[in-house]
Parts: structure tokens; sequence; C-alpha cells
């Protein structure tokens, strides 16, 4: 019921995540990363927990490798979990019970990693991946292009309702968390209009965080 992809932009060390699902709200439990560390999916029949236990060990020092294969030893039911992980090096491991649900597939490279369950045909990971490789600029537009890129291979085998990014730069929260939750429609278009319109005020939503004496103007009626 998932499709996805972990990623780290090798040029700003920009961690990113995306993930679309025919579940509501998907981003809310399977998505996190953190600045510095990594981006973690925990999808399938979902455990949040793992997401952050896969960050918590990455911080202490171990690659994605590593951390996927303490939580194969440690978590409960993971033979029902699939768990995605990129870590500061670039290195990226993929964990997919045999419990996965429908087709079932993943496919990982240098700095990117995707899967998916429930899926049209297992080589819709293949093509997320190869769309963030070929992607260019933001790590956001690739999220978008590599997301767009599994739709179009066939996504989910039924219709996805919800999406989900997360971004993670140099600062303890997401520069950017953007979530539909819910829709008829396609969740990843409203998730990459939302994109188009908070992209270019991500720097100044930083920087009003970091010094509001040099941030930008709101410019909103009101604002003066």
């Amino acid at each position: 019921m998932t499709f996805s992809l972990v990623a780290r932009c090798a040029e700003t060390g920009m961690f990113g995540i995306a993930i679309s699902s025919s579940s509501p709200a998907v981003a809310a439990r399977c998505a996190f990363a953190r600045a510095g560390v990594g981006a973690v999916a925990s999808q399938n029949v979902t455990d949040p927990a793992l997401g952050p236990r896969a960050l918590d060990l990455m911080d202490r020092g171990m690659s994605a490798a590593e951390a996927v294969e303490a939580l194969r030893a440690e978590a409960k039911f993971i033979e029902y979990r699939q768990v995605l992980a990129v870590d500061a090096q670039g290195g990226t491991a993929i964990h997919s019970g045999p419990h996965s649900l429908g087709i079932w597939s993943d496919a990982q490279a240098e700095n990117v990693a995707s899967g998916g369950n429930l899926l049209q045909n297992d080589g819709v990971p293949d093509a997320i991946v190869a769309a963030f490789l070929d992607a260019a600029g933001h790590i956001g537009d690739r999220l978008i292009a590599a997301m767009r890129a599994g739709l179009a291979e066939g996504g989910e085998a039924g219709p996805v309702h919800s999406a989900g990014m997360k971004i993670v730069d140099k600062v303890s929260w997401p520069v950017a968390d953007l979530r539909c939750d819910w829709t008829e429609d396609c969740p990843i278009d409203a998730m990459a209009t939302a994109w188009e319109v908070y992209k270019p005020q991500l720097g100044a939503y930083v920087q009003r965080a970091l010094d509001p004496r040099a941030a930008p103007s709101y410019g909103v009626p009101g604002d003066r």
C-alpha cells in the first residue's frame, strides 16, 4: 500500500524522504529524517518506532546497513516490515520482510533507496531510483521527479490518497515537511504543488528562526 524513497544530496548533504500510499496520512507514520544523520522510511505493516530507532543507531556511528541489520536482530515482527535507510556517507540499506504485502520490491544505489508493497508491478522502485539519479536541482525537485516516475511506472495497485515529503538540512528541525493527508485526486500532484509554493520561501523560514532581525518581510496584508 506504499511506495517511497529515502535520499541524500551528495552536493549539499541534505536528506529527504518522499512517500505515497492508499492509506491516509502515510507520512505521519512512515517518514523520518535527521540532519547530518540520515533518512529512514518504516512502512508496509508499519511500526513507526523503527524510524527513530534506526536514526539513533546511525547517529551513534552505525552505517545504514549496520542499523538495518540491528533492526533485523532486535525488532519484533520484523518479517512484516519494510525499512529503507540512507546514511551520512550515502550508504543505503533495505529490509523487506517476507510478509510484505502483495507485489513488493526494492531498489537502491549510492545516496538513494526505494521500496514498495502492494505495487502494480515490481519495477516501480527501479524507476524511482533511476529518476532520482537522473534528476537535477534541489533535492525536493528530485524527490518529486522520482515519485512521479514511480507513479508513471504503475505505482500502487490501487489509487493512492496520501503523500508526504520531508527534507532536513543543517538545523534540528525539518526545513520542509509537506503532506497531503487525504485526497480523491492525486496526492503526489498536491504535494508537488505545495513544494512549488514552499520552495522559494524555504530559506526565509530558516532565516526567521535563526535571526529574525535579518529575515525578509512576510509579504502579507498588515506586514510592514
